[in-house]
């Protein structure tokens, strides 16, 4: 039985370097390829005294097309090294929706990235992959 593999990726070297990790050391799994769209990010769209909601919808839709199109490019390497995969684009805070897709679809090993931020960024907005790591129910492999 071969082993089904979940990658988290968001276009960053670090998530490239785990995304090429499980194409070299682990070619004959079921890869699922994650990318998570968090809307808060976008919320970040004008000032506190003026919420731009048309701005807000642009850059929602420009995330949302760029995240397709960031899939359908690693979709495209996954195709070309012969693994077998699927994509999924969540919406929702980035950890969470990563320990949900583990649940929902039986995965039995993370392997993501870490942007490896220390210090202050560390505290501030934490670390997706430092959460993941605490509370995955399976292995996780964090590649830098």
């Amino acid at each position: 039985m071969s082993q089904h593999i979940l990658v988290p990726v968001d276009g960053s070297p670090q998530s490239e370097a785990a995304f090429d990790y499980v194409l070299d050391n682990h070619p004959d799994a079921q890869v699922t390829i994650l990318h998570v769209l968090n809307p808060a990010s976008t919320y970040t769209y004008g000032d506190d005294e003026y919420f731009d909601y048309e701005g807000y919808q642009a850059e929602a839709k420009r995330q949302h097309e760029r995240a397709e199109q960031l899939l359908e490019e690693y979709g495209e390497t996954a195709s070309e090294h012969s693994i077998n995969f699927e994509t999924r684009l969540e919406t929702g805070k980035p950890a969470a929706k990563i320990i949900e897709t583990v649940e929902d679809e039986d995965i039995d090993h993370i392997v993501m990235g870490s942007r490896g931020r220390s210090g202050v960024g560390r505290v501030l907005f934490g670390s997706v992959a430092e959460t993941v790591t605490r509370r995955a129910p399976v292995p996780v492999t964090i590649v830098r």
